[in-house]
């Protein structure tokens, strides 16, 4: 197998706000499916194990991107972690979905910062984890440019249905504080994100959405999911009959990953999601 090499960019959306992206493919001069991962909630593009997950997919003969959302709280300047909770605070679905069209938009033209020989954008394939899962459905929705996509742990729904009382408390306060287990951060989330939700529920709304995706879709959950049960992958379903649907016995929530990830292999959890994910995506070439 040819070394790979990883490309490190900048992605300039609409809405003013840049992030940071990666490609990690074997340089070989061969047009190559293109795989787009998105993170999760609190996630990033470097997390745990998501290098080697990337390194994976392109020895298996794919051009894969992982990038941040530009409100995730990493910066252009700093991009290794969360740290501007002020952004994460403003974050919402639209501006994912977004981002997400910025970066296709910028694998398709000719200015792309990975050589035009290298990629197929014919075959554009998307992943999303958790809350990326839902990103991920949307955005194929509507993008026709999409040729298959997988949910790994993805939700089912954006709307989070908080208690009236919950809601009316935010409302007045303006801000939620969310605490991140792993590094301590309070993080706030400003009711912005709940009014983007309503203003544009037609196409947030992921129950509904999907019905209307015409792209193939597997659905990976670990049944020992301790975050979004694996019910959730099971809905998903319901709405999309024609979905492929796998729970994986062993896996939890990150499929076996954490942060700092210290090993130089994959979590088993995680290489099994890759390889169905893998053999999907071939499947739709």
């Amino acid at each position: 197998m040819s070394d790979t090499l990883k490309t490190n960019f900048v992605v300039y959306p609409e809405h003013g706000r840049n992030f940071t992206a990666d490609a990690t493919y074997v340089a070989d001069g061969q047009p190559k499916p293109i795989v787009i991962f998105a993170h999760g909630f609190k996630g990033f593009k470097d997390w745990g194990h998501f290098n080697l997950l990337a390194q994976y997919f392109a020895e298996h003969g794919f051009v894969f991107v992982k990038f941040n959302f530009s409100y995730n709280g990493t910066t252009v300047e700093n991009y290794s972690d969360v740290h501007d909770l002020e952004a994460f605070g403003n974050n919402n679905f639209s501006l994912e979905l977004d981002d997400l069209k910025a970066l296709i938009d910028l694998l398709n033209d000719k200015q792309s910062p990975i050589q035009p020989q290298e990629l197929n954008p014919d075959r554009l394939y998307l992943i999303g984890h958790s809350r990326g899962g839902g990103s991920v459905i949307l955005k194929a929705a509507e993008d026709s440019r999409v040729r298959a996509l997988a949910t790994w742990a993805g939700v089912n729904d954006f709307d989070q249905r908080w208690t009236e009382e919950q809601m009316a408390q935010w409302k007045q306060d303006g801000v939620q504080w969310i605490p991140n287990s792993r590094t301590g951060q309070q993080m706030p989330l400003y009711y912005q994100i709940v009014e983007n939700y309503y203003e544009n529920e037609s196409r947030l709304n992921i129950p509904e959405v999907i019905k209307k995706m015409f792209q193939p879709l597997l659905v990976l959950h670990g049944e020992q999911d301790e975050t979004v049960p694996a019910q959730v992958a099971k809905d998903l379903k319901s709405w999309k009959p024609d979905a492929e649907l796998h729970l994986l016995p062993e896996a939890n929530h990150s499929f076996g990953g954490k942060h700092p990830y210290e090993e130089n292999t994959l979590p088993e959890a995680a290489r099994n999601a890759a390889d169905f994910t893998i053999n999907f995506f071939q499947r739709y070439a």
